[in-house]
């Protein structure tokens, strides 16, 4: 179910955002985590281990169980695996739902700056030349996966039993929430 953006997280202490690939996600999940007191979870950090060995669905499951039980955090992914154990304890779920040139752009701009840093990422990994041109590269599934992931959120915000959605379209539109939201809570 759809909701209109809350002036605070009072009533909503467990979070997780939801979107494409590049769309912002943790950006947004560490901003508001700290502007409502609430944990940072970051979820690509749990299902991973070096050398870009992901977890398997039984592990993943396991990664993310202790969080969940948690009062108050923001998850900044949701991964499939571990849905049917998170949702049921989601406050709301925040979807970005960008165009694509908007969440594209913000990849191509994250990975080229990944690739000259060398910042590790991801549980510890790194990104390299050879992985971002490979078929299992960050841009392939945000390619593979943007159509899947816009179809989940229309999903979510249709469903009259999942926790309440709320849904953002435009940057701007997502900066100017947040920046109230921290005005409030520097307040």
């Amino acid at each position: 179910m759809l909701i209109d953006p809350p002036d605070d997280l009072t009533r909503h202490r467990r979070v997780v955002v939801f979107g494409v690939t590049g769309s912002g996600k943790s950006s947004l999940a560490v901003r508001l985590a700290t502007a409502g007191g609430l944990s940072y979870v970051a979820v690509d950090d749990l299902m991973w281990r070096p050398g870009w060995v992901q977890l398997d669905r039984t592990a993943q499951v396991a990664a993310v169980s202790p969080h969940v039980s948690g009062p108050a955090w923001v998850m900044d992914a949701l991964w499939t695996a571990t849905r049917d154990v998170v949702l049921p304890h989601t406050d709301l779920l925040i979807a970005l739902d960008y165009p694509r040139r908007v969440s594209l752009g913000r990849l191509l701009g994250r990975t080229v700056h990944r690739l000259r840093t060398h910042e590790e990422i991801c549980g510890g990994n790194t990104e390299s030349w050879r992985q971002t041109v490979s078929r299992d590269s960050i841009v392939a599934w945000h390619l593979r996966s943007f159509e899947r992931k816009r179809r989940e959120i229309a999903g979510w915000a249709a469903a009259p039993d999942g926790p309440p959605v709320l849904r953002f379209t435009d940057p701007r539109q997502t900066d100017v929430w947040l920046r109230r939201l921290e005005a409030r809570a520097a307040a």
